[in-house]
This record gives C-alpha cells, sequence and structure tokens, in this order.
C-alpha cells in the first residue's frame, strides 16, 4: 500500500501552461515573424539578383572565349545554346568540343536569359526580364543586363 501512496504524491506538485502563456508565447512568435520576414523576402530577392549578375558574367565571359575560337560572336538566331553544343554553320571552324559552357542556366525565375547580337547597348546583350518575365519593372521585377551590371 505504501508504493500506490508515494506515487500518487510523485505528479501533486507538476502544472501544465495556462492558457494565458501560451497565447503570450504565441505573440511573442508572430512579432518575431513579423519582423524578421520582410527583412528575409528582401534578402531572397538580393540574392537572386546577385544569383543574375554572376551568370550573365560568366555567359559573357563565354561569349568572349566563342569569339577568340570563332572570329564572330555567335548569331541571334544562333543564341546561347551557340556556347554547348556546336551551331550548324560552315562558319563556325574552332568550335572547342564539350563547348564553352556545361549547360545553360535559367534565371532564378525559371526564364531563360536573352541574347541579342549585335545588341543594343554594346556588342551583345545578355539580359533577363526578371520576376515578373515583362520588359520593364522595378526591383526583383527590372529587366538586368550586362549593360548594367549591379
Amino acid at each position: 500500500m505504501r508504493q500506490s501512496d508515494t506515487s500518487s504524491h510523485r505528479y501533486h506538485g507538476q502544472h501544465g501552461f495556462t492558457l494565458i502563456e501560451i497565447m503570450v508565447v504565441v505573440i511573442i512568435i508572430g512579432i518575431l515573424a513579423a519582423i524578421v520576414a520582410p527583412n528575409v523576402i528582401g534578402r531572397v530577392d538580393d540574392a537572386q539578383i546577385t544569383k543574375v549578375n554572376a551568370e550573365i558574367s560568366n555567359i559573357g565571359s563565354a561569349l568572349k572565349f566563342y569569339r577568340l575560337d570563332n572570329f564572330a560572336y555567335p548569331s541571334t538566331e544562333q543564341g546561347l545554346q551557340a556556347l554547348v553544343t556546336r551551331p550548324n554553320d560552315p562558319n563556325v571552324k574552332n568550335w572547342k568540343p564539350g563547348g564553352y559552357l556545361d549547360r545553360l542556366p535559367d534565371d532564378p525565375w525559371g526564364n531563360p536569359y536573352q541574347y541579342l547580337h549585335p545588341g543594343n547597348n554594346g556588342e551583345f546583350d545578355i539580359y533577363t526580364l526578371g520576376r515578373d518575365g515583362r520588359p520593364g519593372g522595378e526591383g526583383a521585377d527590372a529587366d538586368i543586363g550586362n549593360w548594367d551590371p549591379q
């Protein structure tokens, strides 16, 4: 009998959380989320724009190597695909096996990079239309190209 008496007293001093304590914790978590979320979301856009600039720079370097080997940039019709697979063009005689890029990256929003030769802003233009996929825009929706590295 004595053992059952001690086991019933073991849980006597324990208490659960009150509804008010739980509500205070939920409110604190909500306040922290409201402060942190905008900062994190802004950082995601910054990271994507940084990635775009790095990829455009990398594609631009590959285009310059292509030009060194073939004495001209790929045409707009050949596009950036000429950096990955040999164009069906008799003037392209020194194309390097394996290509100039392993693969063509898409922009962070899943769209292919655009290419113009001759470009509107230089010898060639490499650009993305941004998050919205439409010309113009601001912030993450803005067009980003090799003519305006950020």
